[in-house]
């Protein structure tokens, strides 16, 4: 053991690594349907491998985080800027009120019971969930004019506070907003979700596997309607109970002829059509005899992700765009918006930056790529120049500081990152020819980064955790508690009786103005419904700029 702990010490990066491992696999645990997470696993693994006083540059750990900060502010960038319009603004109030209640209940009680900056900042990064104050607020801290000795017991005690309160806040929450938040609003969410019922967006997927339920189907019939003989395609398609379905080849004895919008189609021909698995199912009997054809059915079909960046179409429902010409053999299987399944249906409106999976023959695919925008296709490569750019212009913009009466106020370079990142998402969105970072990229900039940072957090503060918790350990859960809760009580009333907004888009809001992820499936699950996260998007992007921005403020007020 005291060759490890000499390895540890004189190297390291061997320390982040097993503290990123073993956080990970304490983030794995499950007590019954709850677990600590990946970001508290390696504070925890980070604490403990601590304990061993172990030395890592602090450069390290802000490399990480900026890198954190900046795929954050990408991926939400277009709802950010989306939220300046019109249609937006009450969500946008929403979550203003619900932050700034949250930046005043933490400087309350910390006032009331003299915690210093320290554990301030982490009672605001843990009861709300936003862990990267813990970056902000510690780089405001170390800009004070304090003692070297000072600043870093009061940098150590951030991650003190935030381990105890985001436990507390994160579970209370998951269970506040889709239990009681329904109450407070005199609501019954799954009666609420059935009248207003939509067709959710697929499911999850997993790797190598894929749903037996298809949702759309090419399937041949043989044309023994009278009523169909003699029509042309373009008529049966027409017909006000085609409902989508759509012709994209014809056999006519041995040849196979392609579906011109003239062509008349006769007796004992053969279709092969494309529709929603309900209407082969519902009326597919109405052509024909469906046949077997694997010759007709041999039709190239593409599925195929697309930016929407078309300024003409942005705001439009998806029953809009279903009557467009270009939506002719297309369907839309999924829509995503900052990294969210939105739920479809006819009046689901689509935004600037939305990710639409359309699947269907490969020239339609190909044709409505082109008129939506661009084709996100499948590729491995980052644009890093974009990446690091942003991160530097971001980082010059974050170290300007602005003096609002006496008090000195500054984005930090990190924060700085975080605002480029959402100039440079929404860039992305609306010339998406360049900026690419592959899902998989996403994920480690995103979560590795964020765990790196909190994991050498821990690693810091190690040797002074056990003292700090048992200083202010007790009074922080209950805190934390009542931090949590009263933001979002007055959210809920806030969105439900003064903006009259749907109850099931207020909960949504409220758990992405807390950047609470868990919170929102919690909600749908309790709904049965993914209409909530039509919420979500634009107050997680706003809230995650205001409560990292609340770092920096919080700081600042306890100074005074």
């Amino acid at each position: 053991m005291s060759y490890v702990a000499n390895a540890l010490r004189e190297s390291p990066e061997l320390a982040i690594f097993l503290t990123i491992a073993i956080g990970f696999l304490i983030g794995r645990l499950k007590f019954g349907s709850f677990s600590l997470g990946i970001v508290v696993g390696c504070l925890l693994a980070g604490v403990l491998i601590g304990q061993l006083d172990i030395k890592v540059s602090p450069q390290v750990k802000t490399v990480f985080f900026d890198l954190f900060l900046f795929t954050t502010g990408y991926k939400v960038g277009p709802q950010f800027f989306r939220a300046l319009k019109r249609d937006a603004l009450p969500q946008v109030a929403l979550t203003v009120v619900l932050c700034v209640t949250c930046l005043l209940t933490a400087l309350l009680f910390a006032k009331l019971l003299s915690y210093d900056i320290g554990t301030a900042a982490g009672l605001l990064a843990g009861a709300f969930s936003e862990s990267t104050v813990i970056g902000t607020a510690g780089e405001a801290i170390q800009r004070l004019p304090l003692p070297e000795a000072e600043r870093t017991a009061l940098i150590n005690n951030i991650p003190v506070a935030y381990a105890v309160t985001y436990l507390v806040g994160t579970a209370s929450l998951v269970w506040f907003l889709p239990k009681i938040g329904p109450k407070l609003m005199g609501v019954d969410l799954k009666t609420i979700a059935a009248m207003r019922s939509q067709s959710t967006a697929a499911a999850a997927e997993k790797e190598g596997v894929v749903s037996a339920a298809r949702g759309f189907d090419v399937r041949a019939y043989r044309i023994a309607n009278s009523e169909l003989f003699e029509r042309t395609v373009a008529e049966l398609e027409a017909l006000p109970k085609a409902a989508r379905a759509y012709i994209l080849r014809i056999r006519r004895g041995e040849a196979l002829l392609e579906p011109a919008p003239d062509l008349v189609l006769r007796q004992d021909d053969v279709i092969a059509v494309m529709a929603r698995q309900e209407i082969h199912t519902d009326r597919g009997d109405t052509i024909g005899m469906e046949v077997s054809d694997p010759a007709l059915l041999d039709i190239p079909i593409e599925s195929l992700d697309v930016v929407l960046s078309n300024r003409a179409l942005d705001g439009r429902s998806l029953a809009e765009l279903a009557k467009a010409q270009f939506a002719r053999g297309v369907f839309l299987s999924k829509l995503m918006r900052s990294g969210v399944d939105m739920p479809i249906g006819a009046e689901s409106r689509v935004n600037r930056g939305d990710v639409l999976s359309i699947v269907g023959p490969l020239p339609s695919v190909e044709r409505a790529a082109a008129e939506l925008g661009y084709p996100d296709r499948r590729t491995s490569a980052t644009d890093m120049v974009f990446v690091g750019f942003g991160i530097f212009l971001g980082g010059l913009v974050g170290l300007l500081t602005v003096v609002v009466g006496s008090v000195p106020l500054t984005l930090t370079a990190s924060g700085g990152a975080l605002v480029m990142g959402l100039v440079f998402g929404w860039l992305r969105s609306a010339y998406p020819y360049f900026g690419r970072i592959p899902e998989p990229a996403i994920w480690i900039f995103d979560t590795l980064g964020l765990c790196m940072f909190i994991g050498i957090v821990g690693l810091g503060a190690g040797p002074s955790f056990v003292s700090g918790l048992s200083t202010t350990g007790l009074s922080l859960v209950a805190v934390g508690l009542v931090s949590a809760l009263l933001p979002h009580t007055i959210g809920i009333l806030f969105g439900r009786y003064v903006l009259k907004m749907d109850p099931l888009i207020v909960l949504g809001a409220c758990a992405g103005a807390g950047t609470i992820t868990a919170a929102l499936r919690a909600v749908q699950d309790e709904a049965q419904s993914s209409i909530p996260a039509l919420g979500y998007t634009v107050p997680y992007a706003i809230g995650n700029i205001l409560l990292t921005a609340w770092g920096p403020v919080l700081v600042a007020l306890m100074s005074i």
